[in-house]
């Protein structure tokens, strides 16, 4: 029934796969994933205009020209100027400057809070876990805009604010991901071998818990930045963020939507295009990097 096959040197030590470790591996998948690379590159380059454009642009995004005010795009002004003269261009890269600062700040202070948080509920368990959670979801039903509003009575309206306004709320999703990981891993071998070894809890959430729950913490963070993006133009459109004249995303398309009813189209067009094309690639490498993370999807 068997037939003895000859020995080959050579394909002895042959190997039909590659051996990787687990974060090549999902580099691998990500990378495989043209989608999530698209819009990985359009956030590098949003990035790196947002930094170096104003730069090397001559015009200055605070100076009024009132004899060049509602230009259409030209060679001078590649997205046409706004009502006061001042250089569409600059300040749609200033704008952008705004919204990424505003954005990467919030999701890492929710990352901090969330990971603090959500690992001590995870871990602890029992009454801790649920005197927490209990604390989690009565922050979690007010009203986002009444947090603002009643924020403003006492501060005024700046990126601070925002940044405030969102991280008093904006852990809470961080927070529920990492207790749920945590409360899967905990019972695993190596944390058991560590606590049996006399490592105390915190050692243990930080040194070996939360290191193999990063898939989905990384994940739930690229997902948290367009959120706080898009928030960020929400209340900065209404008058609650970034006031005039400092260019944001927000405000711009606040000022846009009036010019359009003239027919200054270009005013609009350009800042809610790239706040659009930021939130897509955020959202679409999000999802990627999701997508490498899952075991289920592995060949």
């Amino acid at each position: 029934m068997f037939e003895k096959l000859e020995r080959d040197e050579v394909r002895v030590d042959e190997v039909g796969r590659k051996s990787l470790t687990a974060w090549q591996d999902i580099r691998q998948r990500l990378v495989s994933n043209k989608l999530a690379m698209f819009g990985f590159w359009i956030i590098v380059a949003m990035v790196l205009l947002a930094i170096f454009a104003p730069i090397f642009w001559p015009f200055d995004h605070f100076t009024n020209d009132l004899e060049n005010k509602n230009m259409p795009p030209d060679a001078t002004h590649w997205f046409g100027t706004d009502d006061l003269g001042r250089d569409m261009f600059e300040r749609v890269w200033k704008g952008a400057q705004v919204s990424l600062f505003v954005g990467i700040v919030a999701a890492l202070i929710d990352l901090i809070i969330g990971i603090i948080y959500g690992g001590i509920m995870g871990y602890f368990g029992g009454k801790v876990d649920e005197v927490m959670n209990r604390f989690s979801e009565i922050l979690a039903a007010i009203p986002y805009l009444l947090i603002v509003i009643l924020l403003l009575v006492v501060m005024e309206p700046s990126i601070t604010t925002i940044i405030v306004a969102m991280s008093i709320t904006g852990w809470i999703n961080m927070a529920w991901i990492v207790r749920g990981q945590i409360m899967q891993l905990k019972n695993q071998e190596y944390a058991l071998a560590s606590k049996s070894l006399g490592a105390g809890a915190m050692r243990i959430i930080f040194r070996h818990l939360i290191p193999n729950a990063m898939g989905p913490i990384l994940v739930t963070l690229t997902l948290t930045i367009p959120n706080a993006i898009f928030t960020e133009a929400f209340l900065s459109f209404l008058g609650l963020g970034v006031q005039s004249p400092v260019a944001s995303w927000g405000t711009m398309i606040d000022d846009g939507a009036g010019a359009m009813m003239s027919g200054y189209t270009w005013r609009l067009f350009f800042p809610a295009l790239f706040l659009s094309l930021t939130i897509f690639a955020f959202n679409v490498f999000g999802d990627g990097l999701r997508d490498a993370f899952d075991p289920k999807l592995k060949k």
